[in-house]
């Protein structure tokens, strides 16, 4: 990220100072995006880039903050150099701050590369098709909303949900079929408490899975700039693990609502004109830069996989932050308040929930022939007995047929036996094993949704027999 090039130009006119941001006048030869020397009265450096050029005026983020600047004595020395970061697959099992500095008191990595952090979001017509299903160990996932390999499947939470527990376990149990050591976790977090730091520090060592994750920690009291550089940092390194060293990478971005806090405040400084709830206009364009780097390309064994956790302000999905991710990515995975009070372990609503993908990835070769009948089985009952619920709220359980009854008792299983598993990592196929359990609960000739052959293959009747 301090990269000087010979080229150097240096000013000390420092127009004025607006929270993260310091106003450069009379520039000339600059460019959007570099990076910039800037030098304290004391002799402290720090680290900025050019968000902004007009014609004598360059606005400049400072990533370590802008206390102590002195508008009249500080020196600023525009490098020609855009925002790089290192990269290695040496920063396995190891933690980073939010640019890519190490924060466990570890050794600089040695570089294999110096790559600018902006990127580029996957040609289309280079993209190859996902296919590959990623067990993620969580049934409400691998079964009902499959995670592909390439995806961008996000998962939406209420503020204090168990969404940072998810997010370890999956990146705890993620892994590819068959795929062995050519696998790796990218765990980003954006604006998290000390609390939550220290959470995830001790699951994955634990757990033993940072030997496999590349941790990117940008805590709540960092500077608000880096948190916007922190996801292109770890996208940048995992295009360079993905794509030169063909390894399949998955990529948790939490929490997604910080990071446009970080890019509302910023829009703010910058006198902005705003746009829905104070955020920027352009806010759709810069989470796509983000989201659209997943994907795989032709030719490529490598990929990269994304799961951006996002807190929805008072449950609002409709609020603009996870509104917009909706329209970028596949798909949704939605926690439940009313699961959560319930004591469901994680508490994930399967009705809400969405993988656009799921069909890509799954079937005979890949998870098992009957997945797609018994998907749509549970989906179909459970959603019934879920109606059934509010009906007996209003006309009791004496006006339920037997039917029904039995129903409304699938809903409760479900939501006990395959919702909530705790911290138990499930194969694909036990997963199956407890979804024909439960269906064996339904009369048979309510099982419309799966194939006559299905059922005289997979349920416990007739393998029993």
């Amino acid at each position: 990220m301090n990269g000087i090039s010979l080229a150097t130009k240096e000013c000390e006119t420092v127009s004025y100072v607006s929270g993260p941001l310091i106003f450069v006048q009379n520039v000339k030869g600059v460019s959007y995006g570099e990076i910039v020397d800037i030098t304290l009265p004391g002799g402290e450096r720090r680290t900025g880039q050019v968000l902004e050029v007009s014609e004598n005026l360059a606005v400049i983020q400072v990533y370590e903050g802008t206390s102590w600047i002195d508008n009249k004595k500080t020196r600023v020395t525009f490098t020609g150099e855009p925002a790089r970061i290192d990269v290695s697959r040496d920063m396995l099992g190891r933690v980073f701050n939010g640019v890519g500095k190490p924060r466990d008191e570890g050794p600089d990595i040695i570089p294999e590369a110096s790559l600018d952090i902006s990127g580029m979001a996957i040609n289309p017509f280079a993209r190859d098709k996902p296919s590959d299903f990623i067990q993620t160990g969580i049934s409400a996932i691998d079964g009902l909303n499959t995670l592909v390999r390439g995806q961008k499947l996000p998962i939406f939470t209420g503020s204090g949900l168990p969404a940072s527990k998810l997010a370890a376990q999956i990146a705890r149990q993620a892994k590819v079929l068959g795929e062995g050591e050519n696998f790796a976790v990218i765990f980003v977090a954006m604006g998290i408490t000390y609390k939550e730091a220290s959470f995830f520090s001790r699951d994955f060592e634990r757990t033993g899975a940072l030997e496999r994750v590349i941790f990117f920690m940008n805590l709540a009291d960092d500077p608000t700039i880096e948190r916007i550089a922190t996801p292109r940092c770890a996208l940048t390194v995992a295009e360079h693990l993905a794509f030169k060293h063909d390894l399949h990478v998955l990529v948790i971005l939490t929490d997604m609502i910080n990071y446009c806090e970080a890019l509302r405040e910023i829009s703010t400084a910058r006198e902005e004109v705003p746009g829905r709830r104070g955020y920027p206009g352009y806010m759709y364009t810069d989470l796509a830069s983000i989201y659209e780097r997943a994907g795989r390309i032709k030719g490529r064994r490598g990929s990269i996989t994304q799961v951006p956790i996002l807190t929805m302000p008072d449950d609002d999905i409709t609020h603009p932050v996870p509104d917009l991710t909706g329209y970028i990515t596949e798909g949704q995975i939605v926690l439940s308040r009313d699961l959560f009070r319930r004591g469901s372990d994680p508490p994930i609503d399967s009705l809400p929930c969405l993988s656009r993908l799921m069909n890509l990835g799954i079937g005979a070769g890949k998870t098992r022939e009957d997945h797609r009948n018994v998907a749509d089985q549970l989906y179909a009952s459970y959603a019934y007995g879920r109606d059934l619920r509010r009906l007996v709220a209003i006309v009791g359980e004496e006006a339920l047929t037997d039917l029904d009854k039995v129903y409304l008792k699938f809903a409760d299983d479900f939501e006990r036996r395959f919702i909530s598993q705790g911290d138990e990592d499930r194969s694909i196929e036990r997963t199956f094993d407890i979804a024909w359990d439960l269906l064996s609960s339904l009369p048979m000739d309510e099982l419309k949704r799966i194939k006559v052959d299905f059922i005289k293959k997979y349920h416990p009747m007739y393998r029993r027999g």
